[in-house]
């Protein structure tokens, strides 16, 4: 665990049991660790420059000031979006929690104060026509790594994953008699997911025909998704081939591996799956996570009738 900026000793007492709490008792990811080391640690030299060192002295209102900080910018820091702030409110919030619970704190003057509403953002995706052009472009050529690229395109926008829960596929996820993937997402949670006739079938062809050659490339390891010297696919790696292959297929608008799982779930919504069914698909712990791809259907919908219906306008 990286060690957190020098802070006076009690706000750096305090940091460093509560980033060993998420460490080592909670078992947070590395980048998760990193993220609330520097929110929280932006805290406490906030508190420090009010002259701040106990946090015993903190009310809810020099929380609140806090957020206004983060809002409106200080000293080097400039003004943050309403999601950054709120991500680290968050994170003031669990600390001050933590040590509320610890016994540390007698009370937890940071529960009072809520992170700012973020703007809704609708998630980008693309028609479905786009989809099969990017698909096609995909399949141009018979060696192993088109071979591969038709096959990882293909699960990307097949299945709905994550661009990280397909390079963390390995050989044995796959389940070809019953035609199902087994993904991980986040918090290490697994989910099965049927695979459409054209992922499998991209798959078949790229496990026979290419897999083993750029698996003899490099040392047996069991990723599904290989580069071209054997090892496992990376995230860059995706990117890099959804970039190379959307050039081709003529798609001018900016489209990631995120796009792909948008397009998934709002085509799904589009022909009519229920949201529940939606949700179990794309891994959301709360079904209000998926609902916001019903706001994208519904407005489509409203285009469409604005248009065709005659008592519309």
């Amino acid at each position: 665990m990286p060690d957190p900026q020098r802070l006076p000793d009690a706000l750096d007492r305090a940091l460093r049991d509560w980033l060993t709490h998420l460490d080592v008792e909670r078992g947070l990811s590395r980048h998760t660790l990193r993220a609330y080391e520097r929110d929280v640690g932006r805290y406490a030299a906030y508190l420090r420059s009010r002259g701040i060192t106990d946090l015993a002295a903190v009310d809810s209102a020099v929380v609140s000031d806090f957020l206004v900080a983060l809002r409106s910018g200080e000293g080097d820091h400039p003004p943050l979006a309403a999601s950054s702030a709120g991500r680290a409110v968050v994170a003031v919030r669990a600390f001050h929690r933590f040590l509320a619970l610890d016994g540390a704190l007698e009370a937890d003057p940071a529960r009072s104060v809520t992170p700012p509403k973020t703007p809704l953002r609708l998630p980008k995706a693309i028609p479905l026509d786009r989809v099969e052009a990017l698909l096609a472009a995909a399949s141009v050529g018979d060696t192993p790594a088109a071979l591969r690229d038709r096959a990882l395109l293909e699960v990307l926008y097949g299945v709905g994953a994550r661009v990280s829960e397909v390079v963390d596929l390995d050989v044995d996820d796959l389940d070809r008699d019953s035609e199902v993937v087994r993904l991980r997402g986040k918090g290490d949670k697994e989910r099965i997911v049927p695979l459409g006739s054209y992922a499998a079938a991209a798959l078949d062809a790229y496990r026979t025909r290419a897999r083993p050659v750029l698996a003899a490339k490099g040392r047996g390891i069991p990723a599904l998704f290989l580069n071209q010297r054997g090892g496992r696919l990376t995230r860059q790696g995706v990117w890099a081939i959804l970039k190379a292959t959307a050039e081709r297929a003529g798609i001018t608008e900016e489209i990631s591996p995120h796009t792909l799982r948008h397009s998934f779930a709002t085509h799904l919504l589009q022909g009519g799956a229920d949201v529940r069914i939606v949700q179990e698909l794309l891994g959301h712990a709360s079904v209000t996570t998926t609902q916001i791809y019903t706001k994208v259907t519904i407005d489509q919908l409203r285009e469409v009738y604005a248009g065709a219906h005659p008592r519309a306008r």
